[in-house]
């Protein structure tokens, strides 16, 4: 098989590798791209070196992806506000592609859900846990990576799995069941059923904003079903009713997600900005949601999915 053959048939893996330790889409395929032209550039010779091309590979990305790592920490020191990973939206209706972020999605350790316990850990932790427990990549190697000892890269992981096992996500509910609860908790919103949202919401409960300041959400983390559902309605008061239920359905990080698009405001109402947002469920209830609105988070979200918006 002639390289850039192979290289292809890698992507899918490579762009999980990548997405899972950066929480962003740009910097997961610039990390892929990379890996490719340090991979071309080698010689003949040097290539004929290379016994495991996935092994050779995945390290080079968990290198690459250390550096984005440390430099997008720095970045998110000036952040307004709380930060959610970048999205990978895809299509809810039809067959599943075979683009690589589309295949890589499919993976559970890819949900909005789990990369935003991965977020909790520092650049060291997540790297030596994604490489090890995800892709099995020795410790010796990702020492390497690291620039640390083997003790130390073992250290590194195993307080991140700590971390991920006092915060591990409920499983993914499936999308029969998301829709049936998104169909029941936006009812119960745009009716005004203050009963029929709180019960929709898990007691423990989390809504996360992501807007850095560049459009309306929550600022802080909004806490427990009744402290949500009073932000909520607060928007129902503010925007028209026709704003909010102009979303259409999606996939988002393999979940079931809602765009609702830039509308402008009319009768005393506000303007909305552009959302995106999805949730985790958890025994039968909403128990996480996820707001982004950052327009720079956006750009790769299709102004509107074909089809019926969810029933309400």
């Amino acid at each position: 098989m002639a390289l850039a053959e192979e290289f292809t048939a890698l992507r899918p893996h490579l762009v999980s590798v990548a997405y899972r330790l950066t929480g962003s889409v740009s910097d997961a395929e610039d990390a892929v791209q990379e890996s490719w032209l340090r991979l071309s550039g080698l010689s003949e010779a040097k290539r004929a070196e290379i016994r495991d091309l996935k092994g050779w590979l995945t390290t080079v990305v968990g290198r690459i992806g250390l550096d984005k790592l440390r430099s997008a920490a720095v970045q998110r020191e000036r952040y307004v506000g709380q930060w959610l990973p970048e999205p990978i939206v895809t299509p809810l209706a039809g067959q599943p592609g075979e683009d690589p972020l589309e295949v890589a999605v499919r993976d559970e350790g890819l949900r909005m859900a789990a990369m935003v316990v991965l977020d909790k850990l520092s650049p060291e932790q997540r790297v030596a846990f994604v490489l090890h427990d995800a892709f099995s990549v020795p410790f010796a190697e990702i020492s390497g990576i690291l620039g640390e000892s083997v003790e130390t890269a073992r250290q590194h992981a195993s307080r991140g799995r700590r971390a991920l096992r006092d915060a591990e996500p409920p499983p993914r509910a499936s999308l029969t069941e998301q829709q049936e609860i998104l169909d029941r908790f936006l009812k119960a919103l745009l009716s005004g059923d203050v009963r029929g949202v709180t019960e929709a919401l898990h007691p423990d409960a989390v809504m996360i904003g992501d807007s850095n300041g560049k459009a309306r959400t929550a600022a802080q983390v909004i806490v427990g079903a009744e402290k949500i559902a009073r932000f909520l309605f607060g928007l129902t008061r503010m925007y028209s009713p026709e704003a909010l239920g102009a979303g259409r359905p999606l996939l988002v990080n393999g979940d079931l997600g809602l765009f609702v698009p830039k509308g402008e405001g009319s009768g005393g109402k506000r303007g909305i900005d552009a959302h995106l947002q999805t949730m985790t469920v958890r025994d039968g209830r909403i128990v996480a949601i996820y707001d982004l609105a950052n327009p720079d988070k956006l750009t790769r979200v299709p102004a509107a999915e074909p089809g019926t918006p969810p029933r309400t």
